[in-house]
């Protein structure tokens, strides 16, 4: 899914992890989604993760790569978006009652009014989506 409009200083990456998962392979899957869009770093404005995971060192170090902490999400953010999310893991549904913790993550980092701009992508011990702010009451 492409974006319709200019997202400079508009996304939001939305990260699970597993443990044992180094920050060079996170930062190198932000990289990657933020290619797949055509989107640069300054269009990147935070990096969300579940509220459990936001101090772990790798999300820690890989965030900061872009000049940005870990966003913490709390779980009953991630169920209220659940139903928006179009890849499933029955994994990670198990584990933490939604279908993928990048996609919900990514839109409740996003704010209420934010859509999914790309689903979940993979790499070995980490998924990555991002989630476009659409807040129309934002200063321009």
């Amino acid at each position: 899914m492409g974006l319709d409009q200019a997202v400079t200083g508009l996304l939001v990456a939305g990260i699970g992890f597993r443990r044992g998962t180094d920050a060079d392979e996170i930062a190198a899957l932000i990289e990657r989604a933020l290619a797949a869009l055509g989107a640069d770093r300054s269009s990147l404005t935070a990096v969300a993760t579940a509220a459990d995971r936001a101090a772990e060192p790798a999300i820690r170090a890989a965030t900061a790569r872009f000049g940005l902490s870990p966003q913490p999400v709390a779980a009953a953010a991630l169920h209220a978006r659940d139903a928006e999310i179009v890849t499933r893991s029955a994994r990670i549904e198990q584990m933490r009652g939604v279908g993928s913790l990048a996609e919900a993550t990514a839109l409740a980092g996003a704010g209420p009014q934010s859509r999914l701009a790309l689903p979940r992508i993979t790499s070995a011990g980490a998924t990555c989506a991002l989630a476009v702010r659409c807040d129309t009451t934002r200063d321009t």
